[in-house]
């Protein structure tokens, strides 16, 4: 009996290993929780606008759902709208899914709204050749009044704001917060290198595979959790902007809404002196809805956006008002400031290329020398309707008779008057119109 005591106190941890790593392992797995499995990788490339963070988040919130283990964001923008940076920063502190922004490839930059985005995410990662920074918020529309020290109280409370909010973001992760102020109020910027020595960034690499081996094993704190990224075999699902972003991009795209706006007013326009067409106007009401909703969320200038108006209403009005081109002139020159005016080129991403500006005000000029040229004809050709057109026209004798008889003229029978006999079917010349009787001698071949 001692003896099978003995072997089977030999064999009991064995048995006990049998049945309890079953029932353990899982809980042993999730007090030291680990990454791997499969990754998103999302690229961000160009200003960042409505379209540019609908994406991001979208494709953010379908990893979350997807169980992803994480998600890459390969970043190269010159910066964009507040609104649209702060959409896609809180979803990223919102995530559960670890979000490494990697600025890339050589040459790329995170500016401005990059530079936020980078520091908010849990992994902040450059190419070599990359740059952050310049993160100053720019003022859109219009320039308010200065105080004394050259800044207005509006760009302080601005500035102050980015500071706070940038600042709290590098708390939050561990990041040079002092060089983060720099960058907002004096628009610091930093290279890679340096990035990563003044503790801006966690990791310089060439490339994903680099990218992905150096984080591997780094814990980052999620919203409620820690977790240690296990990056060694993991392979990441790339994803592409659908129709949906596409079209968003189209139609936030400055230039296109500035087309759409000048398409409405225009078919809205040529519905009103055409009524019943419906087409000029269906199209027109279209497109000035849709750059409406562009204008909503683009760095419009209300003031440009007026003198456009005004510039088409002079134009349309030259139609009208006998100005000899003055008013058709300034509404070129309204069109063209308030063009200039409409997007503020400071945001970068988000201005009206020169060349379609000058385009548009081309076209109106030819349409306002068209409608001065056509004017000008219309004033030297001969009337051809009323009284006046009928003392050019010719009539022919429905019967003969000696002083009054009955005479064609533009398809009409009328009354008529001679001083000499007349016969049926004689062409007849048509000298005066007396109430509804011409006078009229015969043709002298």
């Amino acid at each position: 009996m001692d003896g099978m005591d003995a072997r089977m106190g030999r064999r009991l941890p064995a048995w006990l290993a049998l049945v309890l790593v079953p029932v353990l392992g899982p809980l042993a797995w999730a007090a030291a929780p680990a990454m791997g499995g499969t990754g998103v990788l999302i690229p961000i490339a160009g200003p960042i606008g409505p379209a540019t963070s609908d994406f991001f988040v979208r494709q953010l919130q379908a990893a979350e759902q997807d169980k992803a283990s994480l998600v890459v964001v390969t970043l190269d923008t010159p910066g964009g709208l507040d609104t649209s940076m702060r959409d896609m920063v809180q979803a990223i502190l919102a995530s559960d899914v670890p979000v490494v922004t990697y600025v890339a490839p050589s040459g790329a930059r995170a500016a401005s709204a990059g530079t936020f985005i980078l520091y908010a995410s849990h992994v902040a990662a450059m190419a070599p050749a990359t740059n952050l920074g310049a993160a100053t918020p720019v003022q859109i529309g219009g320039q308010p009044d200065k105080s004394k020290d050259g800044e207005s109280a509006l760009e302080r409370k601005s500035v102050n704001d980015a500071v706070a909010y940038i600042e709290s973001l590098a708390h939050l992760r561990g990041r040079n917060a002092a060089w983060a102020e720099k960058a907002v109020r004096e628009g610091a910027s930093l290279p890679s290198d340096e990035a990563v020595t003044n503790h801006a960034i966690d990791v310089v690499a060439t490339d994903l595979p680099e990218l992905l081996r150096a984080i591997d094993g780094r814990v980052v704190k999620l919203r409620t959790r820690e977790v240690t990224l296990d990056t060694g075999g993991l392979v990441l699902r790339g994803v592409q902007p659908d129709w949906r972003t596409e079209l968003l991009s189209l139609i936030t795209n400055p230039n296109v809404a500035y087309l759409l706006m000048l398409i409405g007013i225009y078919g809205l326009l040529l519905e009103g002196y055409n009524p019943g067409t419906f087409l000029p106007g269906v199209v027109g009401a279209i497109s000035l809805l849709l750059a409406l909703f562009a204008f909503q969320v683009l760095s419009v200038n209300y003031a440009g956006l007026a003198l456009i108006a005004l510039g088409v209403v002079l134009i349309v009005a030259e139609s009208f008002v006998p100005s000899f081109g003055a008013l058709g002139l300034g509404g070129i020159v309204a069109f063209v400031i308030g063009s200039v005016m409409l997007l503020d080129a400071d945001v970068p991403g988000f201005g009206i290329a020169w060349q379609l500006i000058g385009g548009m005000a081309l076209v109106g000029a030819l349409l306002l020398l068209a409608i001065v040229s056509f004017a000008v004809k219309a004033r030297r050709r001969p009337v051809v309707s009323g009284v006046e057109g009928l003392l050019r026209e010719s009539a022919q004798a429905v019967e003969s008779f000696e002083r009054e008889g009955l005479v064609r003229a533009q398809g009409a029978i009328w009354n008529a008057v001679s001083r000499e006999p007349i016969r049926e079917g004689q062409r007849l010349r048509i000298l005066a119109v007396k109430g509804l009787r011409l006078e009229v001698e015969p043709v002298k071949d």
